[in-house]
C-alpha cells in the first residue's frame, strides 16, 4: 500500500518560513519525479514545484526563487524549502508523483498570516 505522509506546517508571519517533509512508503520512490502540490479554499489543487529522479527542478512562477524543492532517496522523503513566505501561500500542500499519482494523502496545513 503506497502512504504519503507529509508535515512540518503550521503558522507562521508574513515573510517567515517553513521547511515540510514527506515521507513516502510502499514505492521505488528514487524512480519516480515527484512534486508539492497545494489546495487552498475554494480553488483547484495546482503544481508548486517538482522535482525529477535526476534532481532536476522546476517551480511555479509564484514561488520561483522563495521557495526550494529537494528529494532524499535515500530516506524516501520529500522536502520543500518555503522562505519569505505570503498571505497567498496560505494552502494544504500535498506531496505525490508529477504524472500518474497516487491516492493523496493528508497534506499539510500551511497558514501565513499576521
Amino acid at each position: 500500500q503506497v502512504q504519503l505522509v507529509e508535515s512540518g506546517g503550521g503558522v507562521v508571519q508574513p515573510g517567515g518560513s517553513l521547511r515540510l517533509s514527506c515521507a513516502a512508503s510502499g514505492i521505488f520512490f528514487s524512480r519516480y519525479d515527484m512534486a508539492w502540490y497545494r489546495q487552498a479554499p475554494g480553488k483547484q489543487r495546482e503544481l508548486v514545484a517538482s522535482i525529477t529522479s535526476g534532481g532536476s527542478t522546476s517551480y511555479a512562477d509564484s514561488v520561483k526563487g522563495r521557495f526550494t524543492i529537494s528529494r532524499a532517496n535515500a530516506k524516501s522523503t520529500l522536502y520543500l524549502e518555503m522562505n519569505m513566505l505570503k498571505p497567498d501561500d496560505t494552502a494544504l500542500y500535498y506531496c505525490n508523483r508529477r504524472t500518474t499519482t497516487y491516492a493523496w494523502g493528508q497534506g499539510t496545513q500551511v497558514t501565513v498570516s499576521s
